[in-house]
């Protein structure tokens, strides 16, 4: 029963520091012979903004057809869902925050109609991660990105407590992280205690 990780680079600058941070935390993970990684940059799908329409309250999809289409179904499938972003202007970035108001459709199927989001086997057997850098140094400067990250993993239903973060300030200029004392092993840290974890949570 292997552990299938889905990661999405929410940068629109390819590479970047938060890329860098999720890409070690992606090779530790792959390192493991029974995990799984499929990694998708946001910038090169198409997720629209939402359009506030509410059609996916009765309809139980999205009336835009990109590719959300079959993202939607990898993010249900996932054990481990990743999203890395860097933070803009006190906020998370445009791709990243396009992903997060899109899943209403999940809000609509999880409240709304009342149907299940995973199997009820897979209930309370999923882990979140939150990736972001930023190059202010202010220690608040993540705070206005948490409450939507936290929305988005709770109507997919990864609960509060399964959710990890790993941010890194005060890295600017691109490739910076290279030089922070501790991203690095931080990262290589999270993805061994997820792993360890999640074979908790599926009992291999």
């Amino acid at each position: 029963m292997g552990i299938k990780v889905l990661a999405f680079a929410g940068s629109p600058r390819r590479h970047g520091n938060s890329e860098i941070l999720l890409d070690w935390v992606l090779d530790a993970m792959r390192a493991e012979s029974d995990v799984e990684v499929e990694k998708y940059p946001l910038d090169e799908i198409t997720i629209a903004p939402c359009k506030g329409c509410n059609a996916c309250e009765k309809l139980n999809t999205c009336v835009q057809k990109d590719d959300l289409v079959w993202v939607e179904g990898k993010i249900i499938n996932a054990d481990i869902i990743i999203l890395s972003a860097p933070i803009f202007c006190m906020g998370i970035a445009a791709q990243p925050k396009a992903l997060i108001d899109r899943a209403q459709v999940f809000r609509s199927r999880k409240y709304v109609l009342k149907l299940p989001v995973v199997p009820p086997e897979r209930k309370g057997k999923r882990i979140g991660i939150f990736l972001a850098t930023a190059g202010q140094d202010w220690d608040y400067v993540f705070d206005a990105a948490i409450p939507s990250v936290k929305c988005l993993f709770n109507v997919i239903d990864v609960k509060n407590k399964d959710i990890r973060y790993l941010m890194v300030n005060n890295v600017d200029e691109k490739g910076a992280i290279h030089d922070h004392p501790d991203a690095e092993k931080d990262a290589v840290a999270l993805a061994d205690e997820v792993i360890t974890t999640m074979r908790e949570m599926k009992g291999v």
